[in-house]
């Protein structure tokens, strides 16, 4: 599990936030300025790129980053939001979806794994480093929860189902239906603490296994959802968008920061980004291996600036070394990888 030392700081004028040297792996005011654009008074995260609302994906990022940034008081009312509002199914999960323009503002009880791991994670960090009994205990709710309802065998492997309905192979002829990128890696050795009836390395693991066999098409990229039966080839999902999209291309910065560096995983996320796209992250079709869109905002770039600092050490460009806010997603990518820069390859600011 990473350490929690090193960092820098961010000078904030004009609106950019321009980084130095600090204590703690998310500076103040960069913080501050994240916090100003994208949560609410009431600890609400909104997703300023899809009409504002808010899910559980964004609580649990809002609360690691809190944590990550020192900021106590913030971390409590995101989540204070995250369990009035989210923590309302009978089974220790987060419903996904809260919309500020609909009665009920939950618009999908269902959830979301990624969300519950991020949200159980933050809670478990932040419980032990700063003596909160509550959080541990609510993060041990929730890692025993996933444990019991989103982690399944399918055939040899242990699988993380993205939600709790509608993707299993008894929801689906080609179930189970999977999406990779939900695996948080790095909050699978607390999951393990926390709740050891679970096997979460052989969670981990078979989200390992998945990404080899998982690269399709002629750019060898792992689809956004894929269809993983037992016993069967791993192929795209039926009827989802046949992408290498905005789920998947956070799965490199995922690995880095469960201090996964293993060369062979990243080769194609490597040959992509910094090989053939000059370190622009892009949504690619699967099957003819064409870029669909370039991904230029700072928060996408930050990815493959983050993977070449891991892999050869190279320095974060100057453009990369300022947090310019833009939309709630690309900029919660963009602190995360600067924090695993701060915290594991000082080297490279």
């Amino acid at each position: 599990m990473m350490k929690h030392l090193v960092a820098s700081i961010f000078v904030l004028a004009f609106g950019v936030v321009s980084v130095q040297a600090q204590t703690s792996p998310i500076p103040t005011a960069a913080w501050n300025a994240y916090m100003e654009h994208f949560v609410d008074d009431s600890g609400r995260v909104v997703d300023t790129a899809n009409g504002g609302i808010s899910h559980s994906e964004g609580q649990g990022y809002g609360l690691l980053l809190a944590y990550l940034a020192g900021d106590r008081s913030n971390f409590e009312r995101i989540w204070s939001f995250t369990r009035t509002e989210l923590l309302i199914r009978d089974d220790g999960l987060a419903a996904w979806r809260w919309d500020p323009n609909s009665t009920p503002r939950v618009t999908d009880v269902n959830a979301a794994s990624d969300g519950d791991l991020l949200i159980a994670y933050a809670l478990a960090r932040a419980g032990r480093t700063w003596g909160n009994q509550s959080y541990i205990d609510s993060a041990q709710r929730m890692a025993r929860a996933v444990g019991k309802k989103l982690v399944v065998r399918s055939g040899s492997r242990l699988v993380l189902l993205p939600g709790a309905t509608g993707f299993a192979a008894g929801d689906r002829p080609d179930g189970p239906i999977l999406n990779l990128s939900y695996w948080i890696f790095e909050a699978f050795p607390v999951m393990k603490q926390l709740a050891p009836e679970t096997d979460w390395d052989g969670v981990a693991a078979g989200g390992i296994e998945l990404l080899r066999i998982a690269q399709l098409g002629p750019a060898r990229l792992p689809p956004d959802w894929i269809s993983a039966p037992a016993n069967a080839p791993v192929t795209v999902a039926e009827g989802f968008t046949p992408v290498f999209g905005y789920n998947s291309l956070r799965i490199s910065l995922y690995l880095l920061r469960a201090g996964i560096v293993d060369a062979e995983l990243q080769e194609t996320f490597r040959r992509n980004w910094l090989i053939e796209n000059g370190g622009t992250p892009a949504v690619v079709e699967i099957p003819t291996g064409r870029v669909i869109t370039r991904l230029t905002e700072p928060g996408y770039r930050m990815l493959g600036a983050v993977l070449a600092c891991a892999l050869n050490a190279t320095p974060i460009p100057d453009d990369l070394r300022r947090f310019e806010p833009t939309l709630y997603y690309p900029s919660t990518l963009y602190l995360l990888g600067w924090a695993l820069v701060a915290e594991k390859y000082p080297r490279c600011l």
